[in-house]
């Protein structure tokens, strides 16, 4: 512990979200001054001037940027356009206005969706711009990616200190079960609950199970960005990852003994698999400020599934 946070205001947009919601926690535990969460129904951070007006106010001295819109696969093909422009104008208007009233440091949190379709794997931060995303990522990327060349031009013209960090695919209790936005894991996990309470024989699972992933737990990934918010003060973006990817195939066959779900896992090659495979290269991460993930994928996993079956309606509350 060091006391790098004391009295320093923080501000974290998305902080009442999924990921925000730990990385408020790991502050509040560093020892942070205060921590300022704003709403989206009180802050529309699509709005330059409202974005403006928040800063204004509450003067941080240093910015976590994690406020998006996402989805998983069929959210995407359904919302394209929203995806693009929410998030390339969200990014923009947060850079700018840490800058407009000299924040010291602002803190940008990318996406793994931003990499192209099929770099060399582990992903390293160079590939980023070998290609055009997966089709089904790729509006939400590129505006996530518009982001880093918007750090790296202010800080070269402006002298704005401003880092890019890209955590992998992220799971965990308080994560969103709603089929409209779910991801992979909390997808899985709700059909199988659903299946065993229903009393079904099977569930019917997108794709074909060949693509693969790398899940990275929600606790992790807030220690990784509040360390790296400490620590790392470079231009270059930083992966955080686990470096180990598991086939989806696999992966709904873990969930399905871990929710006990003993039926029969019906593959739907009509549907999209998305990206063939993700995993990040973390060295540049581990190098620059020592961040290691450390939650077994098989604890992490089962406190989530405890977490869902506790907090159903939570869960499954329809996205805003």
């Amino acid at each position: 512990m060091t006391d790098f946070w004391t009295d320093r205001c923080v501000l974290v947009t998305g902080g009442a979200g999924f990921l925000g919601r730990a990385v408020v926690a790991r502050l509040e535990a560093a020892g942070a001054g205060s921590v300022v969460v704003p709403r989206s129904h009180e802050t529309d951070l699509r709005d330059k001037d409202a974005t403006a007006d928040l800063f204004a106010r509450t003067r941080p001295d240093l910015v976590i940027h994690l406020a998006a819109r996402v989805g998983g696969i069929g959210y995407n093909q359904v919302h394209p356009a929203e995806l693009y422009l929410d998030n390339l104008l969200m990014g923009t208007y947060v850079v700018e206005a840490a800058r407009s009233h000299d924040v010291a440091k602002t803190v940008l949190v990318g996406t793994v969706c931003s990499y192209p379709k099929e770099p060399p794997v582990p992903f390293h931060e160079e590939s980023l711009w070998g290609g055009y995303p997966e089709e089904t990522n790729a509006p939400y990327g590129i505006a996530k990616l518009a982001q880093l060349v918007h750090a790296q031009t202010v800080r070269e013209q402006y002298g704005q200190n401003v880092i890019y960090l890209i955590p992998t695919n992220l799971y965990g209790p308080g994560d969103k079960f709603d089929p409209s936005v779910s991801h992979v894991i909390p997808a899985l996990i709700k059909k199988c609950v659903d299946a065993i309470e229903a009393g079904a024989d099977h569930i019917d699972l997108w794709g074909t199970g060949s693509a693969s992933r790398e899940f990275l737990y929600v606790d992790d990934a807030a220690r990784g960005i509040v360390e790296a918010a400490e620590h790392y003060d470079d231009a270059e973006p930083v992966n955080l990852g686990t470096d180990h990817e598991m086939p989806i195939a696999e992966l709904a066959k873990v969930i399905a003994d871990a929710t006990g779900f003993t039926g029969e896992l019906r593959w739907d090659s009509s549907k999209p698999d998305g990206q063939p495979r993700r995993r990040v290269d973390n060295s540049r991460a581990r190098t620059a400020f020592g961040f290691v993930a450390d939650t077994p994928f098989e604890e992490g996993l089962k406190a989530t599934v405890e977490w869902y079956r506790a907090h159903r309606e939570e869960a499954e509350r329809p996205a805003n």
